[in-house]
């Protein structure tokens, strides 16, 4: 299965563009990453790129990207979210249920 990457767009001219940066923990480590992107696109960005197991051990990445397939589920500060519909915000707690650093 392909990784699907997301990419931030803008309409803005790139000298307007906001360069501000948060930074989150994603399975305990420290990630820094541009203000305004969802979960899954931080996610995107961190190899592999993946948001949880299956049950039967395989990597689940995002895949609709609008919240209706599930597969990005996830914990954001103790509570159950959707990671394409998770702007990352600075001090915010990811858990991908993976383990450290995103193998499975």
């Amino acid at each position: 299965m392909p990784l699907l990457v997301y990419h931030v767009v803008s309409s803005l001219p790139p000298d307007e563009v906001p360069t501000a940066t948060i930074e989150f923990l994603l399975d305990g480590k420290a990630l820094r990453v541009q203000a305004g992107i969802t979960v899954a696109a931080a996610l995107a960005h961190q190899p592999p790129g993946f948001s949880r197991l299956s049950v039967s051990g395989q990597a689940r990445a995002p895949f609709c990207g609008m919240g209706v397939c599930h597969e990005c589920r996830l914990m954001v500060d103790g509570r159950r979210r959707l990671a394409c519909q998770t702007l990352c915000s600075d001090g915010m707690r990811v858990e991908t249920g993976t383990g450290q650093g995103l193998t499975p």
